[in-house]
């Protein structure tokens, strides 16, 4: 039986899935960088129970990938931002969204591109080397432990 949690794994990837690893919660991240910031905006762009994304806003927050900063006072209602360290998560969304779009291609086309504001060129996730700064391919890469 798959273990609900990655307790004892010495892996950087488990324990950035401790924190975004279930579905709703990389959904709710997307919503976010769509522009929705609010409880009722997030509930009904993603048809998700009401419980659950009030347990997994509360854990973004926690995690400090949201804040959530009040827009009403009576009754009392929150917008939920990203915080620098939730929007750092745009690489490995953008990431995953072209990997969809190569490997689990929509009939119509990708339904959503990143573009750059401004020039509106498309955004590409890629890997670059921190040395020579030329672009790397997946096989001329070696993940080797560091310790």
């Amino acid at each position: 039986m798959l273990k609900r949690t990655y307790d004892g794994q010495d892996c950087n990837i488990a324990r950035s899935l401790e924190v975004v690893g279930e579905r709703w919660t990389l959904l709710i991240v997307r919503s976010a960088f769509l522009g929705i910031n609010r409880f009722d905006g997030f509930l009904s762009t993603l048809d998700i129970a009401r419980n659950v994304l009030a347990t997994r806003l509360a854990r973004l927050v926690e995690n400090g990938l949201m804040e959530k900063i009040p827009y009403q006072e009576k009754p009392v209602r929150f917008e939920y931002r990203l915080t620098p360290k939730g929007n750092d998560l745009a690489r490995a969304v953008i990431a995953l969204m072209q990997w969809g779009d190569r490997n689990l291609p929509n009939e119509g086309g990708p339904p959503r591109q990143a573009q750059h504001i401004g020039c509106e060129g498309l955004v590409q996730s890629q890997l670059h080397c921190t040395e020579c700064a030329r672009e790397v391919h997946t096989e001329e890469v070696a993940v080797r432990r560091t310790r």
